[in-house]
């Protein structure tokens, strides 16, 4: 435990307490001796104004009574944890996409990039050690973003072109937004579609012209939208409406135990090291794409319909390759 360290969890230890510390106490929970107790309670009165006072008679230490629940480490003061979390959330900021978010964020990003230069975090080492990986995000121009954001927050109606993926026709949509997601990398608005009279969800990257409209969006309650959009799998599932259920190979059985696929999975192991993992969907376009990246380590048992879908895929992924 470094020096640093020591004077957070000193602090946390006087500010928690309603009677004196004892010396012998506080040496145990900063592992540490008298003498560098003693260094360390100077520093803080000396540097950083903590009002540490003694108490002779029971050989310990507190904050004074007027002050312990005003009193505050100078500036930013973090624990190890409380570092990478805050290194962890600038990472994120950055990843969320470049330039979507920059002249809201710029100022605060500063502010954290200058604080973690200090030495008291190693002069910018932390940041080299947490890395935030993101993958197969796309770009969403910043004027949708902000049109769309600013119809969630505002809660008023929003319309925009929208080209579906599938078809890659643009039809016109009148919406109540309701929420905006940000899903594997991906940023998607949840709303009541007028036009198909129940909820949709859109990406935002596939959004054209989008412009508020006067009236207010109709407040849809919570419960409404976790059933619809929590309830089964995926992004697009809507209600679930049937249980998938997979087998995977004792190879990746341990892989998948410890994922979560769905809130609401049920998943055992097998005597055989085998991995049985049973979730709700509705719509299987998803649920196909992810059963399909574990190969021959996953089998379909049910239900049948699903099983003959991932089937049809597969052999038509062999027949590219049957050629070669």
């Amino acid at each position: 435990m470094d020096k640093f360290d020591r004077i957070h969890l000193l602090h946390r230890c006087l500010q928690q307490a309603r009677y004196p510390v004892a010396a012998t106490t506080l040496m145990e929970r900063l592992e540490c001796s008298r003498a560098t107790l003693s260094r360390l309670i100077g520093y803080m009165r000396d540097f950083l104004g903590a009002p540490i006072e003694s108490d002779h008679q029971r050989g310990g230490y507190r904050y004074a009574e007027d002050a312990q629940d005003r009193y505050e480490l100078p500036g930013l003061w973090f624990s190890p944890a409380e570092l990478f979390a805050l290194v962890s959330i600038r990472q994120l900021l950055k990843g969320l996409q470049p330039s979507l978010l920059e002249v809201e964020l710029a100022p605060l990003g500063k502010r954290i990039d200058a604080l973690l230069a200090r030495e008291q975090f190693g002069s910018g080492e932390a940041a080299r050690r947490v890395r935030v990986l993101a993958m197969a995000g796309r770009p969403v121009p910043i004027p949708t973003f902000q049109r769309v954001s600013e119809a969630v927050l505002a809660r008023r109606r929003l319309e925009f072109t929208y080209r579906g993926r599938g078809d890659d026709d643009e039809t016109e949509r009148s919406v109540c937004p309701q929420r905006l997601t940000r899903y594997r990398d991906n940023w998607y608005l949840d709303a009541w579609c007028h036009k198909r009279e129940g909820l949709r969800t859109f990406a935002l990257e596939r959004i054209r012209e989008p412009h508020l409209l006067p009236q207010p969006a109709t407040e849809l309650d919570d419960h409404l939208l976790d059933a619809h959009y929590a309830e089964s799998y995926g992004i697009f599932a809507g209600p679930a409406r049937q249980r998938a259920l997979l087998r995977f190979s004792p190879h990746r059985a341990r892989w998948v135990a410890d994922e979560t696929w769905h809130p609401e999975q049920r998943g055992r192991l097998l005597p055989d090291g085998a991995y049985e993992l049973e979730i709700p969907y509705g719509r299987p376009d998803e649920l196909i794409l992810d059963v399909l990246r574990y190969g021959p380590d996953v089998e379909v048992l049910a239900p049948d319909e699903l099983r003959h879908q991932i089937a049809e895929r597969l052999r038509r992924a062999v027949a590219i390759y049957a050629g070669n």
